[in-house]
This record gives structure tokens, C-alpha cells and sequence, in this order.
């Protein structure tokens, strides 16, 4: 099992390429929709990409107050945590 320091590192390296941005420009304020760019398709390749990277099907719900990369991050290590659970 990841920590969540990997986690965060995993996450920053996949969306860094997916999006072609800098991974030292993504911190934990980013904003979401202004860093990446993400409009409503976008989200639908970052579902996919989380579930290829770490097996999780995201659904719209789970976005809900969602806006920051610290936000994501924390989204991420709590459902993976969930399921680590189940």
C-alpha cells in the first residue's frame, strides 16, 4: 500500500503528463479548473485515469466541493483508504 506522500507524488506525475503542465507547479492550492484547465470532458479522462492508476471508479458525487489539488489528493487517499477497508 501506497502512503499518502506517494499518493500525492503518483497523482502530481499523472496529471502533470496527462495535462502537460509542470509538476512543480502543481501544489496543494492549485485550483483545478485554472492549473490543468479541467472543464467537464477533462474530468471524464481524470476518472479514467485514477482508475488505470489506482483501480478506482470516481463518480460525479465524489467532486462535490472538490476545487483544489489538495482537495483531489485528499479525495484519492480517502477512497483508497475506504477500499483498503472494504
Amino acid at each position: 500500500m501506497l502512503s499518502e506522500n506517494q499518493i500525492v507524488e503518483k497523482l502530481t506525475e499523472v496529471l502533470a503528463e496527462e495535462f502537460e503542465i509542470e509538476a512543480s507547479e502543481i501544489t496543494p492550492s492549485s485550483s483545478l479548473k485554472e492549473t490543468f484547465g479541467l472543464d467537464s470532458l477533462d474530468l471524464v479522462d481524470v476518472v479514467v485515469l485514477i482508475h488505470e492508476n489506482f483501480g478506482l471508479k470516481l463518480q460525479g458525487p465524489d467532486f462535490a466541493g472538490v476545487k483544489t489539488f489538495g482537495d483531489f489528493s485528499q479525495l484519492i487517499i480517502r477512497k483508497l483508504n475506504e477500499s483498503k477497508a472494504e
